[in-house]
């Protein structure tokens, strides 16, 4: 809710943006993998932090995690998630 007006905030992310957003994810999770890493923990820890050392470097997948909004990831995950149901 927005404080000063006690307006409810909308918050939306296209769909082009949201599968740019689930591509860039995979790239991410599997470049995680690969190196032997835990990556929904790294993710999940990147996602609370904003601290990218949670990300490896390979594949490019920190580079790649520093361009993605938290807040349009944090929707994509919480929709996908309420969907899977």
């Amino acid at each position: 809710m927005n404080e000063s007006t006690g307006a409810t905030m909308r918050f939306h992310v296209t769909e082009d943006k949201e599968k740019t957003l689930k591509k860039d994810l995979i790239t991410i999770h599997d470049a995680l993998q690969e190196k032997g890493y835990n990556p929904i923990n790294q993710i999940v820890g990147y996602i609370l932090s904003e601290d990218p050392t949670y990300i490896t470097t390979h594949q490019n997948a920190r580079n790649i995690i520093r361009h993605i909004d938290r807040d349009e990831l944090l929707q994509i995950l919480v929709k996908s998630y309420i969907n899977g149901k």
